[in-house]
């Protein structure tokens, strides 16, 4: 009971030297239960739509597209006869079932040629109004469409683009424009997170999104009462045989949760990762807080031990502390959880994604796994202040504050630290000599966590080195202040290390990232430049095939000299080998040649669009041991098998289009029906001499109203992947962001703990005439040189492994090595104005110190 009344003392006698800290493990178990709060709200708001939107049993085509799949690249989604549903009807155990057309191969624009589609990545979903849609959507105003010039569509929508009752809308298909007046709008009773919904007629629904009526997308079957779905499924099984896919309301549920749940699981992981880093970091502050604290008790916990406290008792003191502050910290960031669960909710909806407060998921492993990390994380991170805490002698009572370095320790602490970062320096540069990119990745990563925790070892080892050149460079010029600063810096290498690695460890991923993406655009840039040969590249951002009339309207385009479709075929490769494996057959125009040059280790490419040809890469060409001249059975997906004759084979070592099979549009068209012929996926045009602004202008003006669809130049398509690039790294770094925050809040504590600690000090050196002026200077120079170091380490050793990383992605294609020197050069410059931030209160508290009372401190 006395170490807990002591502990529970220390504890609230130094809660302020503790904030900080509490703060560290409040962001860190805040982003964790955030994240687990966040992503289990979007799985209940998914799982309520997918649970209201299937009937007990839908019969759909054996071939339809799974729900994570992107839309079909014929334009139509597969489809089953009308008479099908008379069957069902007859089925034993079905109560009713009612034929349904869904389609996602859809843009939608309004009169001003608007898209008022999802844009958030959810899908745009036209098709028929049905009883099953009634288990999810209401019609709160107007009616459901009864002929083909009317449409409806859901309220989400129409609140988001300002339609209303009479508005017209052109729907672009494949078979054509479909304009239809808004004649009702439809209210979600669950959260919908984004889709675009619209409901034709039935009528117009098949013609316009099938191709002719007399087929349907789906079934919706409902059972007789005392029917359960599973029973409703066996009896259709048995009506039907084998020839339909049936699903089960919870299937259908679950195949839409798997839908997305790739998509979540990665949001989810990334996230807790960073959190991972920002615990990491935090447990340098907390180390540093516990060291600095137990450093400064050496004469009280000396006492202790003079009348009989045990180093048990002593070591169990500090981490009974440490809990304290693990439950105190904790809790309050479990509650913040919620609250910045709530706030990226807020974000998503204000990007598209709706995501509802209603359906906000707090379940119970959240708290506790909250509560656990950052208790566990804050308990080992004073483990080692606590032990050294309990190896203080009662003999301390006698000496000043301070415990005396172990010199000893420091050595071995050297030389553990040196063979660390040398095995991690091997093991990068194994990484770069790798024959393969799974063996490197073995060693880039191992070098990575080698590297990270030999710096961490030898931090107080470089702190003496580091901080005297920064210091020669940066404080000489302020005079005796400067060099005080040096000195306070240089008097604990253990704290600066340790200080200077919290904020190393989040520029090392900032300059390892951005010596990568960097290297992405240089190298995509340079690939572009050697191999693209077209003026102008055409597709739609969402993955839409380029439908009929939009074609027609590019190919119709003054000033163009060629266009080239490219279509991906899916097909079944038998190779000499006797292997079949699933491959897709880049369907082209032999223009295509000239668009994007490639070089052939054998053969002809212009061989492989003549009839009944081919070309393989060299990878699959030596796997599967193919030759030039040899035959491959070819059997197209919807369509007839066929030989087709390799006439090339093309060099894997590019970037773009690598791997790819390439044959000819003709070829493909020959063994596929025409409804089975995929629309292209992406077009090429080639300007006539000396009209290429004329043609791009030209080209622009003839998908004007197609705005699912962009023209780019090379410069066009070298600026957006950049952007691309840009955009994901600018999401790195704002989630950096949290660690690089707890890191600052770690120079604030060390700061405010070393003033604490050298308050007599800070006392005669005012009272021998250092003003307030000078000593704020120092304490924020101090700062700088600190928060300088750390930027030092983690820019170099981020700079190392992005370099090690691009030389083992150059295996495929990114072979251009760029640093980007400008955000090297800015991010250093900016931590010493972080530094600087970082000074400010403790600075601000030394010098309001009473002289007097100052140098009377014990």
């Amino acid at each position: 009971m006395t170490v807990v009344k002591t502990s529970v003392r220390n504890f609230l006698a130094h809660k302020g030297r503790m904030a900080l800290s509490a703060v560290a493990v409040l962001l860190s178990v805040a982003f964790v239960s955030g994240t687990l709060v966040f992503t289990d709200t979007m799985n209940t708001t998914f799982d309520k739509l997918f649970a209201s939107t299937s009937s007990d049993v839908t019969v759909s085509p054996k071939g339809a597209a799974a729900a994570d799949e992107a839309p079909s690249q014929t334009g139509m989604p597969e489809s089953l006869p009308a008479s099908v549903v008379g069957r069902v009807e007859k089925s034993p155990g079905v109560k009713s079932a009612e034929g349904a057309v869904s389609s996602m191969s859809v843009t939608v624009v309004d009169t001003q040629n608007k898209n008022v589609g999802a844009t958030s990545g959810a899908p745009t979903i036209a098709g028929n109004w049905t009883e099953n849609d009634l288990r999810s959507m209401e019609i709160t105003s107007g009616h459901a469409p009864r002929g083909p010039t009317e449409v409806m569509v859901d309220a989400d929508t129409a609140d988001k683009h300002g339609l209303k009752l009479g508005d017209e809308l052109r729907t672009i298909v494949v078979t054509g424009d479909l304009r239809a007046k808004i004649v009702g709008i439809a209210t979600f009773k669950v959260t919908n997170p984004g889709a675009t919904v619209l409901y034709f007629d039935t009528e117009t629904a098949q013609r316009g999104l099938l191709g002719e009526t007399g087929l349907f997308t789906q079934i919706n079957v409902v059972a007789d009462d005392g029917v359960s779905d599973a029973r409703l499924k066996a009896d259709l099984a048995g009506s039907l045989g084998g020839t339909y896919k049936l699903q089960t309301q919870k299937e259908m549920a679950d195949a839409g949760r798997d839908s997305v749940g790739s998509f979540l699981d990665v949001m989810k992981y990334a996230m807790l990762g960073f959190a991972g880093i920002a615990f990491l970091v935090g447990i340098f502050l907390i180390v540093n807080t516990f060291s600095m604290l137990v450093a400064q008790r050496t004469r009280e916990i000396g006492l202790m031990r003079a009348i009989g406290s045990s180093r048990r008792q002593v070591n169990g003191s500090v981490l009974l502390e440490a809990v304290l502050l693990g439950i105190v910290g904790s809790i309050t960031g479990v509650a913040a959880g919620v609250g910045l669960a709530v706030g990226l909710m807020e974000l998503m909806s204000s990007m598209g994604m709706e995501l509802s407060t209603q359906d906000l998921t707090v379940k119970w492993t959240t708290p506790v796994i909250g509560l656990a990390l950052g208790v566990v994380v804050t308990v080992l991170a004073a483990y080692i202040p606590a032990r050294r805490a309990g190896k203080i002698s009662p003999m301390a009572a006698l000496r000043d504050a301070g415990t005396p370095a172990d010199t000893r320790a420091g050595r071995i602490r050297g030389a553990i630290g040196l063979i660390l970062t040398g095995g991690g320096a091997a093991a990068l540069l194994a990484s770069t000599r790798a024959e393969k990119a799974s063996e490197g990745s073995l060693f880039l990563g191992g070098g990575v966590v080698l590297t990270l925790i030999g710096f961490v070892v030898i931090g107080p080892l470089l702190a003496g080195f580091f901080v005297r050149i920064l210091s020669t460079v940066v404080l000489r010029g302020f005079g005796p202040v400067g060099r005080m600063a040096e000195r306070n810096a240089l008097r604990n290498p253990r704290r600066t290390g340790a200080t200077g690695a919290a904020l190393m460890i989040g520029l090392a991923l900032v300059a390892c990232l951005s010596v990568v993406g960097s290297s992405m655009v240089a190298s995509a840039t340079d690939e572009l430049d050697k191999t693209v040969g077209a003026d102008f590249i055409i597709q739609s951002g969402t993955g839409q095939p380029i439908v009929p009339q939009a074609q027609k309207a590019l190919e119709q385009a003054p000033g163009i000299a060629h266009v080239t479709e490219y279509k991906m075929v899916e097909a079944k490769l038998t190779t000499p080998d006797g292997k079949t494996v699933s491959e897709d057959l880049a369907a082209a125009d032999s223009t295509y040649a000239q668009d994007l040059r490639r070089e052939t280790v054998a053969g002809e490419l212009s061989a492989a669009y003549g009839k009944d040809s081919m070309s393989v890469g060299d990878t699959f060409a030596e796997e599967h041991g193919v030759k030039v001249g040899d035959e491959l059975t070819v059997a197209f997906k919807g369509g007839e098998s066929a030989k087709l004759k390799v006439a090339a084979i093309t060099s894997d070592d590019v970037s773009v289009d690598k791997g790819a099979k390439y044959t000819s549009i003709e070829t493909a068209e020959r063994y596929l029906p025409a409804e089975k012929v995929p629309k292209n996926v992406i077009m090429f045009a080639a300007a006539e001499d000396g009209k290429e602004k004329e043609a791009y202008a030209a080209l622009k003006d003839s998908l004007a109203a197609y705005p699912q669809y962009k023209v780019q130049d090379q410069t066009d398509f070298k600026q957006d992947l950049k952007d691309q690039i840009g955009q994901l790294l600018n999401i790195v770094y704002g989630l950096l962001g949290l660690a690089i925050i707890v890191a600052v809040l770690g120079v604030v504590n060390t700061l405010a703990l070393s003033v604490v600690e050298r308050t007599r000090e800070i006392g005669l050196l005012r009272a021998i005439g250092l003003s307030r002026r000078q000593l704020r200077r120092m304490i924020r120079l101090e700062s700088v040189v600190i928060a300088l170091f750390g930027a030092l380490l983690g820019l170099g050793l981020g700079m190392g492994w992005g370099t090690a990383a691009q030389k083992l992605l150059a295996l495929e294609g990114l072979e251009v090595l760029e640093i980007p020197w400008p955000t090297i050069i800015g991010v250093f410059v900016a931590s010493a104005f972080v530094g600087l931030f970082a000074a400010l209160v403790p600075a601000f508290r030394a010098g309001r110190m009473n002289v007097l009372n100052a140098i009377a401190t014990d």
